[in-house]
């Protein structure tokens, strides 16, 4: 069969979303898929403009995610999207992704995975019942050093591990910015939007990730104590939690959003008995490690040393940066496989590594111990299993 790109259909990111057009750039990076669809809003008449920005035929721009499953449902076969993209405030996540899998559609979703943690597990039965291809842009695991960072882990450079400290500040919400007409303030300080968490749904979810990914460790049990700093705000801007992960590892997980000038500084440290790591999303292309015994190494992306997975995601010669967009891309071009291959009735690839509806699952459970956590005065929870 002739190679063609694949069709996309966008829910949510129209006129004054920011993570939406994020998407598209990433979609597009490695010439793969176009995007040829959407319901861009909850707001017709917007949807329609969005279309209109983009260049879309008018007849495939949307008043509904509901009018959008229909009418694609029904497109004939060299016409039919492949995949639909998601990129809603949270509580718009779980009835458009279910809708479109049952419908038959492939669908990338931003996280967090659903507005709870009840509707991710009906979420997970209804990918598995359906078979479709289910992508969660934790985008930060798309970058190089992360890769580098988890096969240092993976081979036992560090030793046994012993602590974590992960960190996701950032300073834009330490004002009453939702009172003010910015859109993307309003929603993640509304918890009929938002869900149970503020800051910690909306960033320290990355941090939760991110140290799973790297290390491969679930969280056992933590302790937490989440805070609205903002004189009427009714979801929390900061999080500072005690973390348990399994074999004996412990740490801290911080999230902020009242962290006066700081602006993405995502960040991890690990530390195990033979050597440590940290690498911060704001300097991506560098990854520290460090030992007892001699000066730290900086290991820097593009570079023969590399291990494969880190070597097969750079996009660039050494020296030039990557960062955000090309994270997001790698995500996305390993999805690419999987929904070729899904599209096509093949068994999908065995080395696939994007984030999938169970770090979903995993990432609303700790939301919602790290809620229950907080509300019973800073008490330790397990994480339901």
């Amino acid at each position: 069969m002739k190679a063609r790109k694949l069709r996309f259909g966008m829910i949510g990111g129209g006129r004054g979303a920011f993570i939406g057009a994020v998407h598209r750039l990433a979609a597009a990076m490695d010439g793969q898929a176009e995007l040829v669809a959407g319901a861009f809003s909850s707001d017709p008449q917007r949807s329609h403009e969005s279309g209109a920005d983009l260049g879309l035929d008018p007849q495939r721009v949307y008043d509904s995610y509901q009018a959008m499953a229909e009418a694609e449902s029904a497109a004939p076969l060299s016409q039919r999207l492949d995949f639909v993209v998601i990129v809603t405030p949270n509580h718009q996540h779980f009835p458009p992704a279910a809708l479109f899998l049952k419908s038959g559609f492939n669908v990338v979703c931003d996280k967090p995975v659903t507005f709870s943690l009840a509707e991710a597990r009906k979420l997970a039965a209804i990918v598995k019942q359906t078979g479709q291809v289910f992508v969660l842009t934790h985008n930060y695991t798309g970058n190089a050093m992360v890769k580098q960072a988890r096969e240092l882990v993976r081979e036992g450079r560090l030793g046994k591990l012993r602590k974590i400290v992960v960190e996701y500040p950032q300073g834009w919400l330490a004002s009453n910015l939702e009172k003010t007409s910015n859109k993307q303030a309003s929603w993640r300080t509304d918890p009929k939007k938002s869900g149970a968490a503020g800051c910690l749904g909306d960033v320290g979810t990355h941090a939760e990730n991110l140290a799973r990914y790297i290390t491969g460790l679930r969280i056992q049990e933590l302790c937490a104590d989440l805070t609205a700093f903002v004189p009427g705000r009714r979801l929390d801007d900061d999080a500072n939690i005690l973390v348990r992960w399994e074999d004996g590892v412990k740490g801290v997980l911080h999230s902020s959003q009242i962290s006066v000038g700081e602006e993405n500084n995502l960040n991890i440290r690990i530390y195990g008995t033979d050597a440590g790591l940290e690498w911060h999303q704001e300097h991506p292309n560098e990854l520290v490690v460090k030992y007892p015994d001699r000066p730290a190494e900086i290991w820097r992306r593009g570079n023969g040393y590399l291990t494969g997975p880190a070597k097969a995601v750079a996009r660039v010669p050494a020296g030039h940066p990557e960062g955000y967009l090309e994270a997001f891309a790698n995500l996305y071009r390993d999805a690419f496989r999987a929904i070729r291959a899904q599209v096509a009735g093949e068994p999908l690839p065995k080395d696939l590594d994007f984030p999938t509806i169970a770090d979903g699952i995993e990432g609303m459970a700790f939301l919602e111990t790290a809620v229950k956590s907080s509300n019973a005065g800073a008490k330790w929870r397990k994480m339901p299993r």
